[in-house]
């Protein structure tokens, strides 16, 4: 591969800073709905956990147990 098959950057959009700047993402997710902030917070629980269908409900345990008579 050449330097040249790569896309260039444009640099005009690209925005540098460390991680103690200013961060505009609490105005942004301020604009949201709590609907629309819980739907982002399932959508990341899903990638960091992984998402399977068949254990989306909660298990369910019975435990019988016998008293001693008295």
């Amino acid at each position: 591969m050449n330097k040249e098959d790569f896309p260039k950057i444009d640099r005009s959009v690209v925005k540098v800073g460390t991680i103690f700047d200013d961060s505009d993402e609490k105005a942004f997710w301020l604009t949201k709905s709590p609907l629309d902030r819980l739907e982002a917070v399932e959508l990341l629980r899903q990638i960091a956990y992984g998402y399977d269908p068949s254990t989306t409900r909660l298990q369910r345990i019975l435990e019988i147990t016998e008293f001693p008579p008295r």
